[in-house]
């Protein structure tokens, strides 16, 4: 949403946050995170929460706006606008977690998209996913388990994560010389997002990577893994009914190196493929496996 403009001011003003959340097409949270992170909170009287913003603070804001519309990162943009430190506080992940749950849970998506972006660009992909976003998922899930029905919020979360990840990926060079590690998720399984983290903590990392995403027929998984020829082929799975055991033993058949990560595997055992359950052991076995 594009920004109103602020006509030029006869006094101080003495703008409530509301409105200025809602001249500026954001989501008051948004305005909160700004203020907390870098220091670009309401000036004008009061004390607390009902300290206002003067009309000076509002142009910057908007400024800050425009700057970051032009693909400045929302950090150096404040900096630029107010003139402060470029380097913000540390935001604890605790309050990560609760600006995103209450994002969502307004269905706001540029905000969501905001907060998603500067989590990943601070602490990076592997730590916001462990710390922050896996955190605000399971948090949905067990608000699900106690009979709360928030799917519009867990659609609009997951949905913003998964764009946010692709925007980040984006970053780094599509083609890394060497051999990539194939990451897809089994036939069956819905759920990609640890898949997705992966893949952006690879690039990062400057691992060569390739992703399928979610819903890949069976055939062509086996058929790709052929053809790219992978230093490692990684199948995930969330639940046992997606583990799909015949398509890990028929890409093996074809002399590629398979790894199982995922929960969903649990059940069946031993296979003798590498199995991982976590970001941080994936991780360690593509990047283990590339430099073979």
């Amino acid at each position: 949403m594009e920004p109103k403009t602020v006509d030029e001011p006869s006094g101080a003003g003495a703008w409530a946050p509301g409105k200025v959340a809602e001249l500026l097409g954001v989501s008051p949270v948004t305005l909160r995170s700004w203020s907390a992170r870098y220091g670009i909170g309401p000036s004008a009287g009061g004390a607390g929460r009902h300290r206002r913003y003067s009309d000076a603070d509002v142009r910057r804001l908007q400024h800050m706006q425009r700057l970051v519309g032009r693909g400045m990162p929302v950090r150096e943009a404040a900096a630029a606008a107010f003139g402060g430190p470029a380097d913000p506080p540390e935001v604890p992940a605790s309050r990560r977690v609760r600006e995103l749950e209450e994002a969502a849970g307004e269905l706001h998506s540029a905000s969501v998209a905001g907060l998603l972006d500067e989590t990943l660009a601070t602490l990076g992909p592997a730590a916001a996913w462990t710390d922050v976003l896996a955190p605000v998922l399971r948090g949905l899930g067990d608000r699900w388990q106690r009979g709360d029905v928030c799917f519009a919020s867990e659609w609009a979360l997951t949905t913003e994560i998964s764009l946010a990840f692709e925007r980040f990926s984006r970053r780094f060079p599509a083609a890394v010389p060497g051999r990539p590690v194939l990451l897809a998720c089994c036939p069956a399984e819905r759920h990609s997002l640890p898949m997705e983290a992966l893949r952006a903590t690879l690039a990062e990392a400057g691992i060569p990577v390739a992703y399928l995403g979610q819903l890949v027929p069976a055939e062509t998984v086996a058929d790709l893994a052929e053809r790219m020829d992978p230093v490692l082929v990684l199948l995930w799975s969330l639940a046992p009914p997606t583990a799909d055991d015949l398509l890990a033993n028929r890409v093996r058949d074809l002399g590629r190196v398979v790894g199982t990560a995922g929960p969903g595997w649990e059940h069946l055992g031993d296979r003798g493929f590498p199995r991982v359950n976590d970001l941080a052991s994936a991780v360690e076995l593509a990047v283990a496996t590339a430099q073979v």
